[in-house]
C-alpha cells in the first residue's frame, strides 16, 4: 500500500486542534434538536459510523433521482423527491451529531474531523445534483454547469480560508440554511410536481430561477466572507502565510485545474457529452473536486504544503485528450472511464489516509475501542500501547 502521509505529517496531525467560530441564523434552533437527538444514540456507536450512515442515506436517495432522470430532464415520481428530502434531513442531522457523539464517548480525534469534512465534500456533489434534477436544469445546461461548479468552488473556499486562518468560520447564511433550502425544493417538487418550477413569475421569469438567484446571492456572500480573510487579512503563518507557512494564493490552483477542465470539456464536446449525460458528468467532476478538497483539509490539519497536480486529473485528462484527437473513442464511453477512475481514486486515497491515521493513533475508524496492540510501535517509532 502506497504511503500517503509522511511521519512528519502524522505527528502534526496528532497535535491538531479543531477551531471554529460563528453561527448561522438557523443553527441555534437546530442545536436544541441535535442535542436531544444525540442522547438517543447508543454509546457504543462510533461517531464515524454515524457520519457514514448519513452519507449512505444521502447518496442512495439521490441515486433514485439519478436513475429516474439521468439527463436531469425526465419526470421523477413525487415520492422520490420526498424520500430525497428526508434523506438529506437525515444526513444533516447525523452529520451534526457525530462530533457531539465523539465528545459524549470521549473519542475525539483528528480522524473524526477529517472524516466529517471528507463526507461533506462527497455529499456536496450529490446534494447539488439532486436539486438540479428537481429543477430539471438539464434543459438549462449553462445554469446546471454553473450550479455544479459553484457548489464545488464554495465548499473548497471554506476550507481554503481555514487553511489560511487556522479557523473554520461560519456565516449567518451557511451550510444549514443551504441544506434546508434544498430540502424545501425537494418537498415542494414532491408535493406539487416538477411543473411548478415552470410557472411564470413577474420579474424573474420561470419559478425555477428563484432558487438559482437565491443561490447566487448566497454564493456572493460566502465568497466575500472567505476572500476578505484570504486576500485582505492574510494568514496566521509567518508574514501572513498559511498555517503551513506557504502561499495563501497557491491553493486556488489545484481546484482551478479541475473546474477549468470541467467547463472546457463541456463546451468543446462535439457530441454534447455534458448535455446528454449531465448526471454522470457531474458526479465524475464532483468526486474529483471532493478528492482535491480532502487534500486541502489534510494539508491544513498536517500543516503541510498542498500539491498542484492530483492523480484524479487522469480522468478528465482522458476526456480532454480524446477531444484533442477528434474523439477516436465515443465520448460517453470515455466519460464512464473518467467516472470509474475518479471514484476509484477517491476511495483509494480516503482508505489509505484513514488506515494510516488509525495505525498511527492506534484507533479504529468505525468502532469505539482502541486497537489491542500493546507490543507494537507506530510509524513514528513510539510505543502505541493503551
Amino acid at each position: 500500500m502506497a504511503v500517503v502521509l509522511t511521519t512528519h505529517q502524522l505527528q502534526k496531525l496528532s497535535n491538531h486542534k479543531y477551531s471554529a467560530e460563528g453561527s448561522s441564523v438557523l443553527e441555534p434552533g437546530f442545536q436544541v434538536f441535535w442535542r436531544w437527538l444525540v442522547e438517543k444514540v447508543p454509546l457504543w456507536l462510533a461517531p464515524n459510523t454515524i457520519t457514514s450512515i448519513g452519507l449512505a442515506i444521502n447518496i442512495l436517495t439521490t441515486m433514485i433521482l439519478v436513475l429516474y432522470s439521468p439527463d436531469a430532464k425526465q419526470d421523477v415520481p413525487g415520492w422520490a423527491y420526498i424520500l430525497c428530502g428526508l434523506g438529506l434531513f437525515a444526513y444533516q442531522s447525523l452529520d451534526a451529531i457525530d462530533g457531539k457523539q465523539a465528545r459524549r464517548t470521549k473519542t475525539n480525534s483528528p480522524l473524526g474531523e477529517l472524516f466529517d469534512h471528507g463526507c461533506d465534500s462527497v455529499s456536496t456533489a450529490f446534494v447539488m445534483l439532486g436539486s438540479c434534477i428537481a429543477l430539471k436544469l438539464g434543459h438549462e445546461p449553462n445554469w446546471l454547469l454553473f450550479e455544479l461548479v459553484s457548489a464545488s468552488f464554495l465548499f473548497y473556499c471554506a476550507h481554503w480560508q481555514t487553511y489560511v486562518s487556522g479557523t473554520l468560520r461560519f456565516s449567518k447564511i451557511d451550510v444549514t440554511e443551504g441544506q434546508i433550502a434544498i430540502i424545501a425544493i425537494y418537498f415542494i417538487t414532491g408535493v406539487f410536481g416538477e411543473g411548478i418550477w415552470e410557472l411564470e413569475v413577474p420579474l424573474i421569469g420561470s419559478f425555477k430561477m428563484l432558487p438559482i438567484y437565491v443561490s447566487i446571492g448566497g454564493a456572493l456572500l460566502q465568497i466575500n466572507n472567505n476572500f476578505s480573510i484570504i486576500f485582505m487579512k492574510g494568514g496566521i503563518g509567518r508574514n501572513g502565510s498559511t498555517v503551513a507557512g506557504t502561499s495563501t494564493i497557491f491553493p486556488a490552483f489545484p481546484l482551478s485545474l479541475v473546474l477549468i477542465l470541467e467547463v472546457i470539456i463541456s463546451y468543446k464536446s462535439p457530441s454534447n457529452v455534458f448535455y446528454n449525460n449531465p448526471c454522470l458528468y457531474a458526479l465524475s467532476f464532483g468526486l474529483l473536486a471532493a478528492k482535491v478538497t480532502n487534500k486541502l483539509v489534510v494539508a491544513h490539519m498536517t500543516k503541510s504544503e498542498m500539491e498542484l497536480f492530483d492523480l484524479g486529473l487522469i480522468g478528465p485528462g482522458m476526456l480532454f485528450l480524446n477531444q484533442y484527437f477528434n474523439c477516436i473513442i465515443r465520448e460517453d464511453i470515455v466519460l464512464w472511464l473518467c467516472f470509474i477512475w475518479c471514484l476509484f481514486d477517491l476511495i483509494k486515497y480516503s482508505t489509505n489516509v484513514c488506515n494510516e491515521i488509525c495505525d498511527y493513533l492506534n484507533i479504529y475508524c468505525f468502532t469505539i475501542t482502541s486497537k489491542p496492540r500493546p507490543d507494537n510501535t507506530g510509524r513514528n517509532g513510539k510505543n502505541k500501547s493503551n
